[in-house]
This record gives C-alpha cells, sequence and structure tokens, in this order.
C-alpha cells in the first residue's frame, strides 16, 4: 500500500513555537494585571496538558496562584487575548520553520502527497504561523487542518488525527504522522498511523520508543539530520524516499 499522505503537528514540529507562546502568555498576564510569569520549568510542566485553554486551567486550579478566581472567570478572553498577542509576534518575524520542514513539504507535494495538520492548538494560531513562514500560500499547501477545538478529547486521544485522516480521505495506513511529543505520539499511535518524531526544545526528555523513527530534525543540504532513534540510520535527510521505506 504506497505512501499518500504526511501529517504534521504544530507547535515544536513546524517551529519552535513554545518559547514563542510563553512570552505571549506572559505579556497577557501582565496586561490583565495577573502576578503570574511562567518560567521555562513551570512551563515545561504544564506542557503536560495539551491545549492553551486547559494548560490555563490546570494551572489555576492545581497551582492555585493570586487572582486565580478572576482568571478562571475570565478565561475566554485571557486565551483569545494571549492568542492574538502570538500572532503578533509570529507576524513580526518571531517563529522560523525548523530545519527541514520546508523542504519536506515543498518535496512531499511534488511528489504528489497529501498533506494535513493535527494539532491542539487553535485554527488562528495555525494560520498565523503558516502565512508568516510559508507565505500567503502557505495554508492552501495544506489539504486539510484539523485542530483541537474541532474534536472531543485532545492529544493523546487520537481524535485530531482520526478527524485528519477522515478529511483527507485516506486510510490510516497510506499517511504518515509527524511529531514532537510523547503525547502526539500517543495519539498518532492510537489512530492507527506510523509516526517520525523530531524533539523539540522543551520534549528532549520524553521517550519516543514506538516512533517509527527519531531524528533530532528532518535535516536540510548544509544541516544535516542526526538519526536517534529506530528506522534511518545513516540517513542526513528524512526525504519522500525514505518515507516510503517505513509505509506497509
Amino acid at each position: 500500500m504506497p505512501l499518500e499522505a504526511l501529517i504534521f503537528d504544530v507547535d515544536g514540529t513546524l517551529a519552535e513555537t513554545e518559547e514563542t507562546h510563553r512570552e505571549a502568555l506572559n505579556a497577557t498576564f501582565a496586561d490583565f494585571g495577573l502576578p503570574w510569569s511562567w518560567d521555562q520549568p513551570t512551563y515545561r510542566r504544564l506542557l503536560r496538558v495539551m491545549g492553551g485553554k486547559e494548560r490555563l486551567r490546570h494551572f489555576i486550579e492545581h497551582d492555585r496562584p493570586q487572582k486565580g478566581g478572576e482568571a478562571l472567570a475570565a478565561l475566554p478572553e485571557l486565551h483569545a487575548a494571549k492568542n492574538e498577542r502570538y500572532a503578533a509576534l509570529v507576524a513580526g518575524g518571531g517563529v522560523r520553520l525548523r530545519p527541514g520542514v520546508e523542504r519536506l513539504i515543498r518535496e512531499a507535494r511534488a511528489e504528489g502527497l497529501r498533506l494535513a495538520i493535527a494539532t491542539t492548538t487553535s485554527l488562528a494560531n495555525v494560520e498565523a504561523l503558516l502565512a508568516a513562514t510559508l507565505g500567503p500560500d502557505g495554508r492552501g499547501m495544506f489539504e486539510a487542518v484539523a485542530t483541537g477545538d474541532a474534536v472531543a478529547s485532545k492529544k493523546p486521544a487520537p481524535d485530531v488525527f482520526e478527524l485528519a485522516v477522515r478529511l483527507l480521505r485516506v486510510d490510516q495506513s497510506h499517511a504518515i504522522a509527524f511529531e514532537d511529543t510523547v503525547y502526539g505520539l500517543r495519539a498518532a499511535t492510537a489512530a492507527g498511523l506510523k509516526s517520525v518524531v523530531t524533539p523539540s526544545f522543551y520534549t528532549d526528555d520524553q521517550d519516543f520508543s514506538g516512533a517509527a523513527a527519531v531524528f533530532d530534525t528532518l535535516g536540510d543540504p548544509g544541516r544535516p539530520a542526526r538519526h536517534i532513534s529506530g528506522a534511518g540510520a545513516g540517513e542526513t535527510m528524512v526525504t519522500v524516499p525514505f518515507l516510503r521505506t517505513l509505509a506497509p
């Protein structure tokens, strides 16, 4: 059965976005008069909770910060303001695609593969990133975009990957997922997808056993990928021919 589609996670996979999300969050906290500031260890811990609104709610309910009740009552407004600030930071050039991402996207399209996104982040955040990094036609490169707001359960539940597969109208055995977290890997696996994992800044300590292949990046000419585990030992770039070897 031939490879037909590639399905990409967004935050940490397409780009190292999490520090930009953290910057946007801390600035929004200040705007709302909240005496909070998430440092990197705090954010790493909170990233175990999938979804921006869910992460904020978890912090309020479990860390019990000052003014938590006020923030909980204004959670939709707080999250929307954070997303607006994030989009502005991205539009200002604050985020770049990880090595090999744009190369593989364009290579896959040239080879006739179909592309989709499966993410817990919002559609607005996805569109902001694609426009800023791939240009005005970036969104159009992906036939389907499945987001956390469109499914009942977020990763590690398989819902968002299952939605992407349905939107593409392909069999899951004909597609490969790209992830950077163990939660995304579990979600893709539960949806019947093989996965290529490129750990990101906040996920390099996670266990990716079960992935079809793990590399530090997807690799570019002059910026070779480092193979970590699984298939692909000796490969310096994740390419369409290599991905075809992973398909059953």
